[in-house]
């Protein structure tokens, strides 16, 4: 018995003649391990030209306000969507590849819509990559900072880090395998070196995100666009200057409404621990500022590294529809941060504010939301302050709040100079109250931040009027002030030494600002030159307790003249 086969082949041959018993084992053993390739290394759809479905995992827990794209302003770089799509081939479907814009760019700070992540690599979608700014302006190689030559030239990012790919390089990596990660995401590219670190983690981090975050999502007003910026002079000066504009939205206390929550945010490089500080208030701050916010750390990070590396040459992608970007080492590469102020979170402030999307300027009011939401979280919510009405609130009590470091190791008055400014202070507070009687009450409170809660702290700096204490981390909670017409932070340092850091974050909050150096002050316009003497950081810091109630009252008097015309 014979059989006769006419098998169908790619190239049209046919056998005509009957198979052997031998034929027909060939046949089946070449059938069998057809078979058997077929079952391990499965030809996907897309390598036959099929069309293939972007898989799409939705990981979002928190809700929110979806963001709507920006207009790209002068310093972006334009949304390239429907250039993009322009140029994809006829047989790739845009929308399972959506090409990476830019809502906002400034260096450090960088807003994309549709930013990837495959094998830790940061990927830009995108067939124009000249439109986008220098990636060593928006990201770098994480590591510890030591201001070496060396060391700068060692966190230059290289394309492990980010890079371009084009549409159809996109198809041919991932294929169907690109996974949505649903929601809004702030990635943090800083090691720990500076996030356990009161000061650093919330009034200089999350005080640019804020900014940055907010501002993005805010209305453009030109009225309130300095005109040094109107001439495309971004770096016009160093230092917070309040504008002449009279726009009512220079007093607005920003608000959340139209503004995209945060739902996550990742630190790519650290550990849990890595940005919780000693006392504590890093965690607190976040909890309270953003209660619904997941967080996620190198750890986690990693895992998604993991999960998009594959052995095969089709890899995977996670998707990140809205993503702002903080990188420190970036934010220096400019010299708003690197010459002048030396503090990133003045890129965001800059940038914003000369957009004319900064809101509230003079009272700090991009930063109210975060402000409320921490006073609220302290059971505060009765010292949340009102919106002023075209000006800065009068105070109608006036609250000196001396922060003292005495319990501390480091950066402490000396014993006698400790000793004579509470005196100082106590006289002038029984002095003035004497003078004022029932027209404005003075109060002295001395605060050892150790020996209360935290809770307690924000209660009284809440109704802070005028706060003072040495160059510390004390300080940082000038961010919950409560911003009127007399809100100043006097800054104490070992005589020959300035630091910017609650210089430009006080101006920065539309409150005055004054250092002094033992029987001297200073103020804007006049700042020295940034310096660390030896002494800078010891314990035996002195101060002339009659120049700061000399300060003090020169402030006092100023608020008493607007009281009488008032």
């Amino acid at each position: 018995m014979s059989l006769n086969l006419k098998l169908k082949l790619p190239h049209l041959i046919r056998f005509g003649h009957p198979l052997s018993w031998r034929d027909m084992m060939l046949i089946l053993i070449g059938a069998s391990f057809m078979h058997l390739v077929a079952v391990f290394y499965p030809i996907s759809p897309g390598g036959l030209g099929l069309e293939t479905a972007v898989i799409q995992i939705n990981t979002h827990v928190h809700s929110g306000p979806v963001a709507e794209e920006l207009e790209m302003g002068v310093a972006h770089h334009h949304d390239q969507s429907e250039a993009e799509a322009q140029r994809i081939p006829s047989d790739l479907d845009a929308s399972k590849f959506p090409v990476t814009s830019i809502i906002h760019h400034a260096p450090g700070y960088t807003l994309f819509r549709n930013l990837y992540m495959s094998n830790g690599t940061l990927y830009i979608l995108t067939d124009h990559s000249t439109n986008f700014p220098e990636i060593r302006k928006m990201t770098s190689i994480s590591m510890f900072a030591d201001g070496s030559s060396e060391n700068i030239a060692a966190r230059e990012p290289t394309k492990e880090i980010m890079d371009f790919i084009d549409v159809v390089d996109a198809k041919r990596k991932w294929e169907s395998r690109v996974f949505k990660v649903e929601g809004n995401t702030i990635l943090f590219n800083d090691p720990s070196q500076f996030l356990r670190h009161y000061y650093h983690f919330v009034a200089e981090l999350w005080f640019g995100v804020q900014a940055f975050w907010h501002g993005a999502f805010s209305e453009q007003i030109q009225d309130t666009i300095p005109v040094p910026a109107k001439a495309h002079n971004w770096n016009w000066n160093a230092y917070p200057i309040l504008s002449n504009s009279n726009h009512p939205s220079m007093y607005q206390k920003g608000d959340n409404k139209g503004i995209p929550a945060i739902d996550r945010s990742i630190f790519m490089h650290t550990t849990p621990d890595g940005w919780r500080d000693n006392p504590g208030f890093n965690s607190f701050f976040l909890r309270a500022a953003f209660p619904s916010m997941s967080v996620e750390h190198e750890q986690d990070w990693q895992d998604r590294v993991a999960a998009t590396n594959t052995i095969s040459d089709k890899g995977r992608a996670f998707l990140f529809p809205l993503t702002l970007l903080v990188d420190r080492s970036a934010a220096f590469r400019d010299d708003m941060t690197g010459s002048h102020t030396q503090r990133t979170a003045a890129q965001a402030w800059e940038y914003m504010r000369n957009q004319g999307r900064l809101r509230g300027e003079k009272v700090g009011g991009w930063w109210h939301p975060v402000r409320k939401a921490v006073l609220s979280f302290a059971g505060l919510e009765q010292n949340v302050e009102s919106e002023p009405e075209g000006t800065l609130p009068l105070p109608t009590k006036i609250l000196i709040t001396y922060i003292s470091r005495q319990s501390g190791s480091r950066r402490k008055l000396t014993k006698e100079s400790h000793q004579s400014l509470v005196q100082a202070l106590e006289d002038l507070v029984y002095r003035r109250n004497s003078v004022y009687k029932d027209k404005l009450e003075f109060e002295l409170i001395v605060m050892e931040a150790e020996k209360l809660t935290k809770d307690e702290q924000l209660s009284i700096i809440s109704r802070t009027t005028i706060l003072l204490g040495p160059h510390g981390n004390g300080l940082t909670h000038l961010l919950f002030m409560s911003p009127t017409s007399l809100s100043t932070v006097i800054e104490i340092f070992y005589p020959g030494g300035f630091a910017h850091d609650y210089h430009w974050t006080s101006r920065a909050l539309g409150m005055g600002w004054v250092g002094v150096w033992n029987d001297t002050s200073f103020t804007y316009p006049n700042e020295p030159e940034v310096a660390y003497p030896e002494g800078f950081q010891e314990d035996y810091i002195p101060v002339h307790g009659p120049e700061v109630v000399r300060v003090i009252e020169d402030i006092v008097d100023k608020h008493a003249e607007a009281m009488d015309k008032h």
